[in-house]
């Protein structure tokens, strides 16, 4: 009788590698929005809505309408960055939520 061959052992490291990046793919290929470099970076809420406003209502490639799509990457971009985001950042990135919905007159 032979004998099946043994499986490789996959670590954890190279079982990462091939799914490391998969937001910043998500970010870059799929129909989201077109942004401006360093928008998250931003210290100012308002700043921060304003451009994702922009791009929202300039951007070719999403398919909702500009208020859902800037809200959703925002939301996106405070999920990804989980337990990583200090809670400083936190607070600025949604009190933007708060200013994206006024800008849009959501109130």
């Amino acid at each position: 009788m032979m004998r099946a061959p043994a499986k490789r052992k996959v670590t954890r490291a190279r079982r990462r590698s091939n799914k490391r990046y998969w937001s910043a793919r998500v970010s870059k290929e799929s129909d989201a929005l077109d942004l401006d470099r360093g928008v998250f970076s931003l210290r100012d809420p308002k700043r921060i809505a304003s451009s994702l406003k922009r791009s929202a209502e300039r951007s070719r490639r999403r398919k909702s309408e500009p208020y859902r799509s800037a809200l959703s990457m925002l939301t996106f971009y405070i999920n990804r960055a989980g337990k990583n985001l200090p809670a400083a950042r936190r607070r600025t990135l949604q009190q933007a939520k708060v200013e994206l919905r006024k800008q849009f007159g959501r109130d």
